[in-house]
């Protein structure tokens, strides 16, 4: 099958394009630019992954990347906002513009990534945007799965990337207390979009994810410290200390060490989906990868600090960092 994959050199999309040419299958990874991060490259290389360019706002663009595909796996997304890239931009228009496209191009498929706790009018851009986007894939004439994994982890990650730097980098790690998680390997989301986009048993589904640990996400980065070799301190800091170093990472970092939408998940907890009603029959896609030492070790970039290039303002690119570490996803 050939099955077109948006946001394809992102951390889920590009983990979908590789397993999906594994299985011998044509990959076609659509993305808006020339993605030069390392894991984007690995992902490009692959035997079996062939690239093209167009934008989720670019309609003849997707509509002439889509044509001769099977199905698209809509993974593109953000967790905060930058100039355009608004969550409405994003996640709403985005998705009205993928799935029409798919129409016009005649795809008969279409597997969308939400997020495990998207819903309507709770308070959150982040997850209701999600949500509009849910219903956007329902109403469509497309043959729909959605997939709805809750924090997930693996090589080229967010989650894995930051704590390590963190933990690298700063004496103490500043906790966000009681809040309990499930992280999900994203090899297991993988299995599930890959049945979405092959095979027909997951149509119409909406299917929440998570990983088969539960544990605080104080502990998880515990553990990935001491995977690593750097115990540190733990302290908990209220939830409005991690949202005024959200706001003030989301302006100076490249990659934000925690984002306003990721404080607000870890907030409400990892553990439990949300209008996400359809459960997996078969039991091999069941996710089963603990959230363990080895596969912490598994998904774990190489050891490093966060440095100048972390920076996104050229002003403080001289200037050593002096903020708090917190958890990211």
């Amino acid at each position: 099958m050939r099955i077109a994959i948006t946001g394809g050199t992102g951390f889920v999309g590009g983990h979908l394009a590789t397993e999906l040419a594994r299985r011998g299958h044509e990959a076609l990874v659509v993305s808006r630019g020339v993605d030069h991060r390392p894991w984007a490259q690995e992902v490009l290389a692959a035997a079996g992954v062939e690239a093209r360019r167009a934008a989720t706002s670019d309609l003849d663009g997707l509509v002439e990347a889509f044509e001769g595909c099977d199905a698209v796996a809509h993974c593109a997304g953000i967790n905060r906002e930058i100039g355009a890239q608004t969550y409405e931009a994003v996640h709403i228009q985005g998705t009205a513009t993928v799935v029409r496209a798919a129409e016009l191009a005649g795809v008969g498929r279409l597997a969308y990534v939400s997020f495990l706790r998207a819903r309507p009018a709770c308070g959150s851009p982040y997850h209701e945007s999600k949500w509009e986007a849910e219903q956007i894939v329902r109403t469509s004439t497309l043959d729909w799965t959605i997939i709805k994994p809750g924090m997930m982890f693996g090589r080229g990650d967010h989650m894995l990337d930051h704590l390590s730097k963190a933990l690298c980098t700063f004496p103490v790690f500043v906790g966000i207390g009681a809040r309990r998680v499930r992280p999900l390997a994203v090899q297991d989301a993988v299995r599930v979009l890959v049945a979405a986009v092959t095979d027909d048993a997951l149509r119409g589904a909406t299917v929440g994810l998570v990983g088969p640990t539960e544990l605080g996400f104080d502990d998880a980065a515990r553990l990935v410290a001491s995977v690593i070799g750097r115990r540190r301190p733990f302290v908990v800091a209220p939830l409005a200390f991690h949202r005024l170093l959200a706001w003030v990472a989301e302006r100076t970092m490249t990659v934000p060490l925690v984002s306003s939408a990721q404080v607000r998940i870890l907030s409400e907890g990892v553990t439990t989906p949300v209008l996400a009603g359809d459960g997996l029959t078969d039991p091999a896609l069941v996710p089963s990868t603990p959230f363990d030492a080895a596969s912490i070790s598994a998904g774990l970039p190489e050891l490093g600090r966060f440095g100048r290039d972390d920076l996104a303002l050229p002003v403080l690119c001289s200037r050593p960092l002096r903020f708090a570490a917190t958890g990211p996803m």
